[in-house]
């Protein structure tokens, strides 16, 4: 696949758009000498590449990939906190964070390509991601308890939110490492494909929604992400607004014109 554009964010973080799909960035997570271990300088970086490609108003999705033959993200980089004080952690933790809510506030939809492990902060930037397609040498999962923390990315509250409250707390207490067939059997993964395939297969994907209007899968994923755990009216409520931010705009009138004229629509994006 040609590399049409790339823009290097710090030493660990690449982002890159290829030639016949200009619509969708490729997130790189690229520090294979720590198996994408999160660091303060890497996380420094995945939230200034969110910020640019969040400013994009080209892009309709995003896939967050690994460079690393055996990982996706094995998590906080743990030797470098080994150095740290309690202050040290306590002033990092902003920027931690920030590598996270970067992911999971992306306005477009987003596809984690996840194989090898995925673990802790690894697993919670997939969890960050809408969607999640692994391949069969996938393992994933939320260790912290078992090295005195817990779940710091977001892990506590997405991952019930995918697979429910008791088996989220199982997962979490016991801090076990689950496998891609039953990742897929327990929702933790959405698409299941052979090893080595997880990012041709993601990339295949966001080429799919990226055929579809962008003003409109920006705003469907706010209905999503905002009407969740709502009651029902309060959703309907969401929903609305976010239709109503849609019903009128360019790529609604070309919808609906490129339906009636049988062809593919041109979307104006605005």
């Amino acid at each position: 696949m040609t590399v049409t554009s790339e823009q290097r964010f710090g030493e660990f973080v690449v982002v890159r758009v290829h030639e016949g799909q200009e619509h969708v960035a490729e997130l790189v997570l690229d520090r294979p000498g720590a198996m994408n271990a999160v660091s303060t300088d890497m996380a420094r970086s995945i939230a200034a590449a969110c910020a640019a490609l969040a400013a994009d108003p080209g892009l309709r999705v995003t896939v967050l990939t690994s460079s690393h033959e055996r990982a996706f993200c094995v998590g906080a980089d743990l030797k470098e906190r080994n150095s740290f004080t309690d202050a040290d952690l306590l002033r990092q933790r902003p920027t931690a964070r920030s590598a996270y809510t970067g992911v999971l506030e992306l306005p477009m939809p987003t596809i984690a390509a996840v194989h090898g492990f995925a673990l802790g902060g690894g697993f919670e930037l997939a969890l960050s991601c809408d969607l999640i397609v692994a391949d069969r040498t996938a393992v994933v999962g939320l260790p912290e308890v078992s090295v005195g923390v817990i779940p710091g990315g977001g892990g506590t509250q997405l991952l019930p939110r995918r697979i429910g409250a008791a088996r989220a707390a199982e997962l979490v207490f016991t801090a076990r490492r689950v496998e891609a067939a039953e990742a897929l059997d327990s929702g933790l993964v959405d698409e299941l494909v052979e090893a080595g395939q997880d990012r041709a297969a993601a990339l295949a994907l966001a080429g799919r929604i990226a055929a579809n209007s962008p003003v409109g899968l920006r705003a469907a994923k706010r209905a999503l992400r905002l009407g969740h755990g709502l009651d029902l009216r309060a959703g309907l409520e969401v929903e609305d607004a976010a239709w109503r931010s849609v019903a009128f705009s360019g790529d609604r009138a070309e919808g609906v014109a490129a339906f009636n004229e049988k062809r593919k629509p041109n979307w104006p994006g605005e």
